[in-house]
């Protein structure tokens, strides 16, 4: 019984079937051959049982030394019974120490617990264990959504995992749902389908878009000329594992090869399906094939599921190359990441450099600003200095007048040299001040106002050096001026003295006192020609201090200029050297990266190495230990054969199968329907008692075993 081979199954199951249809074709058989029937389908049910009771307990051996039977016999579906245990073994998931953490995992509180509340009720909504808000299967699947958010933060919840921890409950605790999910996410790629990037789903659409184009060109290019992007119908393909496309048989079946082949299945029953749609698709607009792929598709394999996993590994499919296509990938999105990178680099350096230039025009209209008030100040300053340079020539003109009709009066008419005239010289003389005064007052004032739009301390300083000077020249003006009105003062006592003397009538005397009166006249003329030669001096004197004080000015200005260029200049060299500085430190942080990426690197191969020697060692461990297992149960089953046959302990079990009908969990389908259609009238008396034994035969199975330790502690094993 042991040693039937899996063909030898297959074939019975054939004759089983073969002898089960005919049954149904006549309707007029006797009652025997119904009974011979039941017989052969329970024969067949009991060696699949003992079949994969043994795969169980020498899991070990049949993974190493057995691998591609196992393969076969998963392809061909895993007994409902087995699927707990047989898939916690295929993802080595029965021992792990996350199971011991998981109820106080239960009792921290999630950042996710709104969202996997939101989403509970749509998980199998149709199915009887997940009906109802309160269901036992919401809250069940609420716990384990939970707890896994809070050991893997990074991932945290996501939708979609929902319907693959769904699944799992349907067939297994909690607890160990909990560890298989833990196992699938670590081992099989899921946990990078469902982190935030979602980088491993780009890279299956990828992969699957290179299938797609190689072997269905047709289909492919009308998808792309109706812009039907392959992530529209693929995505739910590769994150719910075809659990929210396919009807539960066909998708619990992709999952039975799932476990053990990993996403490999998935890119070939997607092809398949492509494949067996083609006809059909080439010939519909997008919202055609998008209805055809929510209505038509999935109830397509409803009564053959082995016709879909037939087709699927007939589908080509090469490993190798998948991997060159996850290097390709690869190397495209770290292009892309490098030029998002860069892009972000530049619209940094983009807005700071449009800070700067806002503040360069900022600077550049207050500096325009104040160059325009200079260059109003200086036009104003220019004609100031233009008018009192024309007073300056008019008040010579006046002055050269005034000596000459000076100098013409006294040689012509010293008698008619009076009071009057002078005095009305002296009015055009302070007239002349007075304007002179006022050029001086209207410069000081352009002055003040050019050092209030340049409010400096060395400016305030300087322009009260120049205020001074002006005050300086005023006073010797001052000066000159009185010196002058003494002058003519004197010369009009003594003119006055000179014609109390009676110098009118000089030609009545002697001829020396006329000589010494000519001699008297000459002395006068000749102090009055030497007065005006020193106001003429004066004149020119105050001129020279004038021409100094503005050569003074100007001088001061270009100074000031200059040094304030050469503040911009030595401000300009030390941005230059700080812009030099910042562009080495940029280097030096950008070559400190690449150091630290280099190192990040090497420390990553060295911790994967580190890993892989680990689990080689691990894997001698396990295979050491199970050779000892397998060693010891094969001592004990061969005590046990020595003792009795394989008769007797078949008979053994089947008492004990009586003895446990009491602990019988009801099977997932239900038959109660099934026997009040084989009462009445639709089918004969003798197929309905015959499949009325089957389902009895069936009903009295143990209930399936949740964990390894369970089902190595039944004692009919």
């Amino acid at each position: 019984e042991y040693n039937i081979k899996p063909e030898k199954l297959l074939e019975a199951d054939s004759k089983s079937m073969r002898s089960m249809s005919g049954s149904r074709r006549n309707s007029g058989s006797s009652l025997v051959s119904s009974s011979s029937a039941s017989s052969n389908l329970s024969h067949l049910e009991e060696d699949t049982w003992i079949l994969w009771g043994r795969i169980v307990n020498e899991w070990d051996e049949w993974r190493r030394k057995k691998d591609k039977l196992l393969k076969e016999l998963i392809r061909k579906g895993i007994p409902h019974h087995f699927r707990a245990i047989v898939w916690q073994l295929l993802g080595n998931a029965t021992d792990m120490p996350v199971k011991n953490q998981y109820s106080e995992l239960l009792k921290m509180s999630s950042p996710c617990e709104k969202l996997i509340r939101r989403d509970i009720a749509r998980t199998y909504p149709e199915h009887e264990f997940f009906k109802g808000q309160d269901s036992l299967g919401q809250e069940v699947l609420f716990n384990v959504m939970k707890a896994y958010s809070l050991v893997d933060r990074e991932v945290g919840y996501c939708q979609g995992s929902a319907f693959i921890v769904g699944l799992l409950l349907m067939q297994m605790p909690e607890e160990e749902a909990f560890c298989v999910f833990v196992r699938l996410m670590q081992e099989y790629r899921l946990r990078e389908l469902f982190k935030p990037t979602m980088a491993e789903l780009g890279l299956c659409i990828y992969q699957f878009e290179y299938l797609l184009q190689e072997q269905l060109p047709e289909l492919n290019v009308h998808f792309r000329s109706q812009s039907f992007h392959t992530s529209m119908y693929a995505s739910s393909w590769f994150l719910t594992l075809f659990l929210t496309f396919l009807p539960m048989p066909v998708a619990t079946r992709i999952f039975d090869i799932f476990m053990y082949e990993g996403l490999e299945i998935i890119f070939r029953v997607g092809m398949a399906i492509l494949q067996y749609n083609q006809t059909d698709l080439i010939q519909l607009d997008m919202e055609g094939m998008s209805q055809h792929f929510q209505k038509v598709i999935p109830h397509q394999f409803d009564s053959c599921p082995d016709k879909l996993i037939l087709r699927a590994y007939q589908v080509k499919y090469n490993p190798k190359r998948m991997k060159k296509l996850e290097k390709e990938y690869t190397t495209i999105k770290n292009k892309e990441m490098e030029e998002q990178i860069e892009i972000k680099r530049l619209r940094t350096e983009n807005r700071l450099l449009k800070q700067r230039i806002e503040t360069l025009e900022k600077g550049q209209v207050t500096r325009a600003q104040e160059a325009e008030e200079n260059y109003v100040i200086k036009r104003e300053l220019a004609v100031v200095r233009q008018q009192f340079s024309v007073t300056s020539q008019n008040l010579e003109k006046a002055q050269d007048t005034i000596g000459e009709l000076q100098r013409e009066k006294v040689r012509n008419d010293l008698e008619s040299y009076t009071e009057q005239f002078v005095t009305g010289l002296q009015m055009q003389l302070e007239q002349s001040r007075l304007q002179e005064a006022e050029l001086l007052g209207a410069l000081k004032e352009m002055q003040d106002k050019r050092s209030s739009s340049l409010p400096d301390e060395n400016n305030v300083a300087q322009l009260q050096d120049e205020l001074k000077l002006v005050k300086l020249r005023e006073l010797e003006t001052l000066h000159s001026f009185r010196e002058m009105q003494d002058t003519v003062t004197e010369l009009n006592q003594r003119w006055q003295l000179h014609m109390s003397k009676g110098g009118g009538g000089h030609w009545k005397e002697s001829p020396k006192k006329n000589a010494l009166n000519e001699l008297q006249d000459k002395l006068m003329g000749v102090r009055l020609r030497e007065a005006q030669a020193q106001a003429e001096l004066r004149e020119v004197k105050l001129q020279a201090i004038q021409l100094e004080s503005q050569n003074q000015i100007h001088s001061k200005l270009i100074g000031r200029h200059e040094v304030e260029s050469a503040a911009m200049q030595e401000r300009l060299q030390q941005l230059a050297g700080q812009n030099k500085g910042m562009l080495a430190q940029l280097t030096e942080m950008k070559r400190k990266q690449a150091e630290l990426d280099c190192k990040s690197k090497e420390e990553v191969m060295a911790v994967r190495l580190r890993e892989a020697d680990s689990m080689a060692a691990m894997a001698e461990f396990r295979q050491k230990i199970a050779e000892l297992e397998i060693q010891k149960e094969e001592g004990l089953i061969q005590g046990q054969l020595n003792h009795s046959d394989s008769r007797q302990y078949i008979t053994q079990l089947r008492d004990q199968i009586g003895d446990y009908d009491h602990r019988v969990i009801p099977m997932t389908f239900e038959y109660s329907d099934l026997r009040a259609d084989l009462e009445s009238d639709q089918y004969s008396e003798e197929v309905g008692e015959c499949l009325v034994i089957v389902f009895e035969l069936v009903n009295h199975y143990p209930p399936p075993p949740t964990s390894l330790t369970q089902y190595k502690s039944q004692s009919f094993l």
